[in-house]
């Protein structure tokens, strides 16, 4: 299976940190966010992943070739950056003849079950389904409102005045059906400019497990020491 590592923003909430390192190696307890992620794709079978990169992509590059392990890996350099919409559809041909894959948000850390997020998909055959979780700050993400079978009904990034506190939490198991949604223009958004087009098609799993965007020093302080680590134990 394959998934997009969304790696490639500039990290200015995370400023003087990203200065020097791109955002997706600042370490967590000592392990680079980005080794986590190739950890997590290889608990899964994720044996393909793309990673875009744009800030300190030399230093993305170098990482990746020694950290791999048994995943391959294709690099999608943007000299202007595309959007997290843009970058999928920029490499479109890499997954258009796929059923379905994942997308990851590379600032994100999660102990996830992605089988059971996957069965859930599977179980609906929607465009996409998106994981969402509870968060105590609904005004800064994507907030969703969804019925009793898990179909979203609204969308909204970043909204003024939040109808709730459900968001979506980077991590998205799509359809080539996707592509299709998503206009051609650049940068382009997930958040902004796509899944609000595909309520009604888009369905929400809810991710009961330990879940963090770490795109705040104050959640970058806190990660270092709320973060479990990953497990072998809950993959079936």
């Amino acid at each position: 299976m394959k998934a997009f590592l969304l790696a490639g923003g500039l990290g200015t909430r995370l400023r003087p940190l990203t200065d020097s390192t791109p955002k997706c190696l600042l370490p967590v307890q000592g392990i680079p966010m980005l080794q986590i992620w190739l950890a997590l794709c290889r608990q899964y079978d994720i044996d393909e992943v793309l990673v875009n990169i744009h800030a300190h992509g030399n230093a993305v590059r170098k990482f990746i070739e020694e950290n791999k392990h048994g995943i391959k890996v294709r690099l999608s350099e943007e000299t202007a950056l595309l959007g997290s919409a843009g970058t999928i559809l920029a490499n479109r041909d890499w997954i258009n003849k796929e059923r379905s894959f994942w997308v990851f948000y590379a600032d994100v850390l999660t102990t996830a079950n992605l089988n059971q997020m996957l069965a859930f998909h599977s179980g609906r055959n929607p465009i996409a389904t998106i994981g969402v979780y509870e968060v105590p700050d609904p005004s800064r993400c994507g907030i969703v409102q969804v019925d009793e079978r898990g179909v979203v009904l609204d969308f909204v990034e970043k909204p003024q005045a939040p109808v709730g506190n459900l968001a979506f939490s980077g991590l998205m198991l799509a359809t080539p059906a996707l592509l299709g949604a998503i206009p051609h223009m650049s940068p382009v958004d997930l958040g902004f400019h796509v899944l609000p087009q595909i309520v009604g098609r888009l369905a929400a799993y809810r991710i009961p497990d330990f879940l963090m965007d770490v795109g705040t020093l104050e959640t970058y302080r806190a990660a270092q020491e709320t973060w479990p680590g990953l497990s072998q134990s809950h993959k079936p």
